[in-house]
C-alpha cells in the first residue's frame, strides 16, 4: 500500500482541474442570452445545443466517473456478470431512445415541459400521478450524484490526499471540489457542464487509447490477460464449491446466469433514460433531429466503454493491489491504482484528473435535473402555483445547492456500500416510471390511476426484493439480482417490477374504463408529437373548474 502523496500527479490533477473551473465560470457568458433567468435558459441551456454540444453533453452526463470507476471494479472483483453487461446495455440503449425521445422533445417543446412529470401531468391531467414520477425521479437521482463524489473520493484516495479520518482533513480536496462545482453551476446552469463536457470526453478518450494500447503489451498480451482472468473464475470457482457458496467471480456468464445478464443489460437500458438528468439533457437539444443524430452518433462511447471494462482484467494480469488509506482492500480503486502503479506520474496525473473533471459534468447536470424537478413539479405545482418565470430560476438555483450539499454530506458522513446500494435501488425505482412517460407518447389509453397504481406495485415490490438480497459487504440492498416469480430463474428485480407494473395498469385500465371513471384533461395534440424547431410554443390556457375537477387538481 502506497500511503504518501504522488506529487507530480496531484499537481497534473489540480492543473487541468482549475482549468476546467474557469470554464465553468466563464460558461455564463457563452451564448449568453439577456437574461439567464429562467429554467429554459438556466436549466436547459436556451434549448439552443446543436448536434455536437448534445453529443459530448450527453456523453459526459451519461458515461460518469462512477462508470469509470465501477465498471471495471466489477469485472475486476466480481467478473463478466456484474461488470460487462454495461456494454449491451448500453448498445441496445440507443435505438430505444432513436425511437421515442424525439417524440418526448417536441412535445416538452411546444409546450415548454422542462422536465418528464411536467409531460405526464399536461398528458393525463393528474398532479398526483405527475408527483409520483417527480419524487421517483429526485429520489432516484441522490445517490447517483454521491456516486460522483465517490469517483472524485476514489482519484484523492490513490493520489494520496483523500479518505476516510478527520474529515475537515483528510476530505478537504473534496470539499474544495463540492465548492468549485456548486459555484458554477449556480452562476452558469446546464451551459458549464456542456462546455466543460469537451474537455472530459477528449481527457477520457486519450488515457482509454493510450492505456488500451500500452498496458496488454506490458502485462504479456491479451491472451495472457484473459487467461489470467479465467484462471482466477476456476479458482474462485473451486474455493466457492468447497465452501457450498456460489462463486464470487465469473469469466464467462453460465446458461443459469444468462437471464440475469440479459435482463440486467435491458431494464438498465429502458431505465437509464428516465433519470431526469439525461431528459434534462436531451431536451436542451434544439431540434427532434439533433435528438436522432445523437442517438446515432452516442455508439462510439460504447466501444470506449467496452475497452474501459477489459481494463478490469488487465489489473488482475497485473497484480494490482487495490487498498485504501485503511488499510482494507477496495475494488473501487482499481483502476486509478493500477494508472498510478504502471504510468508515469504525469500521466497518472492525467488519468486522475480524466475522472475527478468527470464527475463534474454529470454532477452538474443531475443537480440541475434534480432541482428543475423539485421547482416545478413539486415547489410550483403544490406551494406556488402563481410564481414567475424569475422565481423558478432562482428556487432551482437554491435546490441545486442544496442537493450538492446533500450528496456530499452523504459521502463523508456515511459508509460508501450504502451510496452504491441506494444507486441500484433507484435503478429499480426509476424503471417504474417508464409505462407513464414512453407509453404515454404513443397513446392516452392507460388510464391514470391505473398508471399510479402499477407503478406503486412496481415500487414495493422492486423495493421489498432489493432490501432481501445480501451481499458480502451488507445484508440489505446487497444487488439488483434475484429470483424470478413462478420461472425461479434470477433476474433483474427492475424488470420483474416493470411487468407487474404494466399488468396492474392494463388490469386496472380495463376496470376504470369499465366503471367510466373520469379520465382526466390532455392537454397535447397528436400534432405536438412530431414539432420541430420554429415551431410556435403552445400556450396553456388554465383549466376551467369543471376541467380541474376532472383532473382531480
Amino acid at each position: 500500500m502506497n500511503t504518501g502523496v504522488n506529487g507530480v500527479a496531484l499537481v497534473v490533477l489540480i492543473v487541468l482541474f482549475a482549468m476546467v473551473a474557469v470554464m465553468g465560470f466563464w460558461a455564463s457568458r457563452w451564448r449568453r442570452p439577456q437574461s439567464m433567468e429562467s429554467l429554459d435558459e438556466w436549466g436547459l441551456g436556451g434549448r439552443s445545443f446543436g448536434t455536437w454540444v448534445t453529443w459530448f453533453l450527453l456523453g459526459g452526463d451519461l458515461y460518469t466517473a462512477y462508470t469509470f470507476v465501477a465498471v471495471p471494479a466489477a469485472m475486476f472483483g466480481a467478473g463478466a456478470v456484474s461488470g460487462f453487461f454495461a456494454v449491451p446495455y448500453t448498445i441496445v440503449l440507443y435505438p430505444i431512445i432513436f425511437i421515442f425521445m424525439s417524440r418526448l422533445w417536441s412535445v416538452s417543446h411546444r409546450h415548454g415541459y422542462v422536465t418528464p412529470a411536467d409531460f405526464v401531468a399536461g398528458r393525463h391531467g393528474s398532479r398526483t400521478l405527475s408527483l409520483a414520477i417527480a419524487v421517483t425521479g429526485f429520489v432516484a437521482t441522490m445517490p447517483y450524484i454521491a456516486l460522483q463524489l465517490v469517483g472524485i473520493q476514489a482519484v484523492l484516495e490513490v493520489a494520496g490526499v483523500g479518505g476516510s479520518g478527520n474529515v475537515f482533513a483528510t476530505d478537504a480536496p473534496l470539499f474544495i471540489a463540492f465548492i468549485v462545482l456548486a459555484l458554477y453551476t449556480y452562476t452558469s446552469g446546464l451551459r458549464a457542464p456542456a462546455l466543460i463536457a469537451f474537455v472530459k470526453d477528449i481527457l477520457i478518450y486519450i488515457v482509454i487509447i493510450v492505456a488500451i494500447i500500452y498496458l496488454p503489451s506490458k502485462f504479456g498480451g491479451w491472451e495472457h490477460i484473459f487467461g489470467t482472468a479465467e484462471a482466477k473464475s476456476t479458482a474462485a470457482a473451486a474455493t466457492a464449491k468447497a465452501a457450498g457458496k456460489p462463486s464470487t467471480f465469473t469469466f464467462i456468464p453460465s446458461p443459469s446466469q444468462s437471464w440475469a445478464y440479459a435482463s440486467l443489460a435491458l431494464g438498465s437500458a429502458m431505465a437509464l433514460f428516465m433519470y431526469p438528468h439525461s431528459i434534462t439533457a436531451t431536451l436542451s437539444s434544439k431540434s427532434r433531429n439533433t435528438i436522432r443524430r445523437n442517438a446515432a452518433l452516442l455508439p462510439a462511447y460504447s466501444l470506449v466503454l467496452g475497452l474501459l471494462a477489459l481494463l478490469g482484467w488487465v489489473a488482475i494480469a497485473a497484480g494490482t493491489k487495490p487498498i485504501g488509506l485503511d488499510g482494507k482492500p477496495n475494488a473501487q480503486l482499481v483502476i486509478p491504482q493500477l494508472f498510478e502503479d504502471t504510468f508515469p506520474s504525469w500521466f497518472a496525473g492525467v488519468a486522475f484528473a480524466a475522472i475527478a473533471i468527470g464527475a463534474l459534468v454529470p454532477a452538474a447536470i443531475m443537480s440541475i435535473a434534480a432541482a428543475n424537478t423539485f421547482t416545478r413539479n413539486i415547489y410550483k405545482e403544490w406551494f406556488r402555483p402563481n410564481a414567475t418565470v424569475q422565481q423558478e430560476a432562482r428556487v432551482s438555483k437554491i435546490a441545486s445547492l442544496v442537493v450538492k450539499a446533500f450528496a456530499l454530506i452523504f459521502v463523508v458522513a456515511m459508509d460508501k456500500q450504502n451510496a452504491i446500494n441506494l444507486q441500484l435501488l433507484g435503478g429499480i425505482w426509476i424503471l417504474q416510471t417508464f409505462p407513464s412517460i414512453v407509453f404515454s407518447l404513443y397513446t392516452r389509453w392507460f388510464h391514470r390511476w391505473a398508471l399510479l397504481a402499477g407503478w406503486a406495485v412496481g415500487m414495493i415490490y422492486g423495493t421489498y426484493e432489493a432490501y432481501n438480497v445480501s451481499s458480502a459487504a451488507t445484508s440489505h440492498f446487497g444487488g439488483s439480482v434475484s429470483a424470478v416469480p413462478i420461472w425461479g430463474q434470477l433476474g433483474y428485480i427492475a424488470v420483474t417490477a416493470f411487468a407487474l407494473n404494466v399488468l396492474v395498469a392494463t388490469v386496472l385500465t380495463l376496470a376504470f374504463r369499465a366503471a367510466k371513471t373520469p379520465e382526466g384533461v390532455d392537454q397535447t395534440i397528436p400534432a405536438d408529437y412530431f414539432a420541430d424547431e420554429g415551431d410556435p410554443k403552445v400556450s396553456v390556457m388554465p383549466l376551467s373548474p369543471e376541467q380541474a375537477q376532472a383532473s382531480g387538481h
